[in-house]
């Protein structure tokens, strides 16, 4: 090879060195997803967090990385697994399942979004400092069902105008259960019935729970709203149906399979607006310039086929209201 072409080769790869370094694709944004309960009976509300992000372009896969993490409901492992999402050096972290993955998160990291999906007021269990002007790294969506205790109560006394007694379920590692409880004991007593009170966490909590409804002779059983509860939710409602007790639900997913009736907003529309929040801050909205979501409509849902069996009468004026009657 004479030197002038030798030369011409050298300077063809300089150059051809470098164009090739600069076409390589950027590193995809991760980002964590931090749970209080498992994967499983979340898959229809991850759907809903993947349209959201969507949405705004963003496809988990293609363009996104995300990395889950799940307690399993053992709340104790929350911090642990927080940590990790950190160490992993993700871009932003939504949370699932009560205030409890929102503060493990939180005390993690001050500087990582965090985007929380919860049931309780934010503000009050010291997630954000306002509804509108969050602050901080932290803002969400909050679908508001825990606050709905006293509505659902109203709407089972209605369908079960003679009872006696009614049941109350509660997580009791739930800060927002346990705060709301008294207002519904008292609601109850004020009404002429007696309350009878169980805390469950795991599926044995829940059997156990039922026994003592039987026993005391419930006669009907207000679920509060709780992670833990719908990760269970076919075992809840196939024990009221096994021992005939009228039950109110939090969320439609319950009435999904089988539960008698539900009142509250529709979460999977809250963890589709959480997916939006995520995708618009990794193109650069910081976190307190989103003011945190409420919902602005609540359903009801009546399952006639569980009622019929259970020998539950519906007032008409209820079926009326319902937004979605299932026959």
């Amino acid at each position: 090879m004479r030197r002038r072409d030798f030369v011409k080769l050298l300077g063809g790869a300089a150059v051809t060195w470098p164009l090739g370094a600069h076409a390589q694709q950027p590193a995809m944004p991760v980002v964590g997803f931090l749970g209080s309960s498992s994967p499983g009976p979340y898959v229809p509300m991850l759907d809903a967090f993947r349209r959201g992000l969507k949405e705004i372009g963003y496809v988990e896969g293609q363009n996104l990385a995300i990395e889950y993490r799940w307690a399993e409901n053992d709340w104790s492992r929350l911090p642990k697994l927080a940590a990790d999402l950190i160490q992993r050096q993700v871009a932003a972290i939504a949370t699932s399942g009560g205030s409890a993955p929102t503060h493990a998160a939180m005390a993690a990291t001050a500087t990582i979004p965090i985007v929380f999906v919860t049931a309780g007021d934010p503000v009050k269990f010291g997630l954000v400092a306002s509804i509108n002007q969050p602050g901080g790294n932290v803002t969400g969506i909050n679908f508001f069902t825990i606050e709905l205790g006293l509505k659902r109560l109203g709407i089972l006394r209605e369908i079960v105008p003679k009872a006696k007694t009614i049941a109350v379920l509660l997580n009791p590692e739930s800060h927002e259960a346990e705060a709301g409880l008294g207002g519904v004991e008292s609601a109850i007593r004020a009404g002429g019935q007696q309350p009878i009170v169980a805390r469950a966490v795991t599926a044995a909590d829940i059997d156990t729970a039922f026994a003592t409804f039987v026993r005391e002779r419930a006669d009907a059983l207000l679920i509060v709203s709780d992670p833990v509860f719908t990760s269970r939710r076919d075992q809840l409602v196939a024990l009221a149906a096994r021992f005939a007790i009228p039950t109110i639900y939090s969320l439609r997913e319950f009435c999904d399979v089988g539960g008698l009736i539900s009142y509250g907003s529709n979460i999977k529309d809250a963890y589709q607006q959480a997916g939006t929040y995520i995708a618009r801050i990794l193109k650069g909205t910081k976190p307190a310039e989103l003011p945190v979501m409420q919902p602005t409509k609540f359903e009801l849902v009546i399952d006639l086929k569980t009622a019929k069996a259970l020998g539950v009468d519906i007032p008409p004026a209820l079926l009326a209201l319902a937004d979605q009657v299932i026959e």
